[in-house]
């Protein structure tokens, strides 16, 4: 029985430690493939059987995030962001207007597609711009991947903790929106005026040659298709219809197509991310029939607290581990703790360069073109960034 308790242990700490890390050493795993094998032991280890670690996995939230994924991937095949951001591109030409056009570009667009996405699509793209410029795209980088934390914070569907939010809050969308969208409006402020401190090549407001962004083909077709369905989907979202079959219906309408093969769409969804959350599911489970969520009911005393808490564990073991692993402290009806655990594990992405994906997205996307983004250089913008927002939520929510 001692050894069946220390096997038990020994794996679930062994799984959250991998969880953190991002891989096990000396082993090719990541973060999916890690929560999966964690959880098969755990189950044959019989502290769950394979019934209860099925009921576990919340359906909703995973067809919520599916569906995103296919409405996303459809959006950025028709060359929605591409000419989003060359829209946004055509308003200025200076430094700073350009510092502050990506900023608020990607912020207000990460808050209605899923964050994630927006840092894959607009890495690339703002690099090409600021080589093309002879301009540093250190700070261009960072504002990419500062906003679209910051932005995702203001809706239900920006960001995969926020979908698992609203699948175990009630909260509607509407009122998601109306509570957080002033708390990230001020964030991306304090973003532009941290880099313009950090930066001083971004001060200057003298225009730049023209601005391009390379080929801006649209596919007309998919692109009116895909824009009507997804308008209809945000109008879904905010009359209050249910958040997951919404969503499934408008992946469903942009999957029925002779346009596209469905193989390109599919190959789009990050089934590693699906699976990683199954796991999840079922290691917060364990967690709680082990009822080692104790530790932690203090978190809920008080607001201040709570936040802390959530900001700690998000930058142990990730945002989308630590919402899982609190949500449990939190009744269904208690809108505050709901709001700072979604801000506060949302914001605490950008403490530090391995804090959210969308970081790490960019931190790779930019290294496979050949520039650095180093962790000092990422922590000195995200450290003062992440304690003036968090400020702000608990001020403003509290």
């Amino acid at each position: 029985m001692i050894f069946l308790q220390f096997a038990i242990y020994g794996i679930l700490g062994l799984t959250y430690l991998g969880l953190a890390l991002g891989y096990i050493p000396g082993l090719r795993m990541n973060r999916a493939t890690i929560a999966l094998v964690g959880s098969g032991f755990l189950i044959a280890l019989g502290v769950l059987n394979l019934q209860e670690a099925w009921q576990a996995i919340d359906a909703n939230t995973i067809v919520f995030l599916l569906s995103m994924m296919v409405v996303n991937a459809n959006l950025s095949y028709a060359g929605f962001f591409r000419r989003s951001l060359s829209v946004i591109l055509s308003i200025t030409r200076s430094p700073l207007g350009l510092l502050m056009a990506l900023t608020f570009g990607s912020g207000i667009l990460s808050a209605f597609f899923l964050n994630d996405t927006l840092a894959l699509v607009f890495t690339p793209l703002t690099l090409s711009l600021t080589q093309a410029l002879g301009l540093n795209p250190i700070p261009y980088l960072l504002a990419i991947a500062g906003a679209t934390n910051i932005g995702s914070v203001a809706t239900l569907s920006g960001n995969p903790q926020n979908i698992l939010i609203g699948s175990f809050s009630g909260i509607s969308y509407l009122e998601f929106l109306r509570v957080l969208t002033p708390v990230a409006l001020v964030g991306l402020v304090i973003q532009v005026i941290l880099l313009w401190l950090l930066y001083p090549d971004v001060r200057s407001v003298k225009p730049c040659e023209q601005v391009t962004v390379g080929n801006q083909r649209i596919f007309k077709p998919l692109f009116k298709k895909t824009l009507v369905i997804t308008i209809g989907l945000l109008i879904a979202f905010t009359v209050g219809l249910p958040l997951g079959e919404s969503a499934l219906v408008a992946a469903s309408l942009l999957l029925i197509t002779r346009r596209i093969k469905p193989q390109r769409i599919l190959q789009k969804v990050d089934w590693n991310l699906l699976v990683m959350f199954s796991g999840l599911f079922i290691l917060t489970k364990v967690t709680q029939k082990l009822n080692l969520l104790q530790p932690f009911t203090h978190a809920i005393n008080s607001a201040a607290s709570f936040l802390g808490v959530t900001v700690v564990l998000s930058n142990l073991i990730s945002n989308v581990p630590a919402v899982l692993l609190l949500h449990p402290l939190v009744s269904p009806g208690d809108t505050k703790y709901w709001l700072l655990l979604a801000a506060g594990s949302t914001l605490a992405g950008n403490l530090t360069l391995f804090g959210s994906v969308a970081n790490l997205i960019v931190v790779e996307a930019a290294a496979d073109l050949g520039y650095k983004l180093t962790f000092w250089e990422h922590l000195r913008f995200g450290a003062p960034l992440t304690v003036c927002t968090l400020v702000i939520v608990y001020l403003w929510v509290h």
